[in-house]
């Protein structure tokens, strides 16, 4: 059930310049998220920012009571966003969307590229706790771009490629080794822009393999109602806030 709530700020860790981390503590008890959920976030203080701005959850904490969003700075409103400091209050709407389906005792490989790396700490988690065996290929521009390395080693084994070579493999996601052999897998996650998804999805097809993806359109009012995510699927345009965000790619018309 989706809640509008008030939260407060515990920490705001900026990465770079270009990315930070935001975990907010939640006024009433968490109930279940799901990996691939996203929430609507209200930016005060912007004269230029007028919608909230949609952000994947990148991690939960029960215990806590918190849920962590990584961001990446692409305009005023993320920006304002990154000045939060603790203690600060924020407006969200939660959780929002449909998540990837969870399954048990299987060999996954989630592939996240620049800021889709986001939504697949909390799912390496999710899944490990269903007894699967996680693969984890992040790719980003340089290793720059790559943060909390540790954190998703916790959860499964961690693969990396960068553009310029810095960090693991050098070129695109798909050009890692791991796609060679992409039959080895009984899925493949994937979140990131929506090329590399295509091109992640092809190989999933080749292979026989089953793939879903986390679509990023914009996604101004979270309900449904704008219609400004609408995506052509086998069963008609759909909004990716409320279908979505998570197609599994035998649905779309890609």
């Amino acid at each position: 059930m989706k809640k509008i709530h008030d939260c407060k700020v515990i920490t705001n860790k900026i990465l770079n310049d270009d990315y930070y981390i935001l975990r907010v503590l939640a006024p009433e008890k968490l109930e279940e998220i799901k990996a691939g959920q996203f929430v609507e976030v209200l930016v005060n203080g912007s004269n230029s920012t007028f919608l909230r701005r949609p952000l994947s959850i990148h991690n939960v904490d029960y215990n806590e009571n918190s849920f962590s969003l990584l961001v990446r700075i692409a305009g005023e409103g993320t920006r304002k966003l990154s000045e939060l400091m603790a203690g600060d209050i924020v407006n969200i709407v939660y959780p929002l969307g449909n998540g990837f389906s969870i399954k048990n005792n299987k060999k996954a490989l989630l592939a996240g590229g620049g800021c889709g790396i986001a939504p697949m700490l909390y799912l390496a988690k999710i899944l490990k706790e269903n007894a699967c065996e996680v693969s984890l290929l992040l790719g980003a521009r340089t290793k720059n771009d790559l943060f909390e390395l540790d954190e998703f080693d916790k959860f499964g084994k961690v693969y990396c490629i960068t553009n310029d070579g810095s960090l693991g493999e050098k070129g695109l996601i798909t050009d890692h080794s791991l796609f060679k052999n992409a039959n080895n897998f009984d899925i493949i996650y994937t979140c990131g822009p929506e090329i590399m998804m295509k091109a992640i999805a092809r190989i999933a097809k080749q292979n026989n393999v089953e793939c879903e993806v986390s679509l990023e359109n914009t996604m101004a009012c979270g309900v449904g109602a704008c219609l400004c995510c609408v995506t052509e699927t086998v069963k008609g345009n759909l909004c990716i806030c409320t279908e979505g965000p998570v197609f599994n790619i035998k649905d779309l018309k890609w």
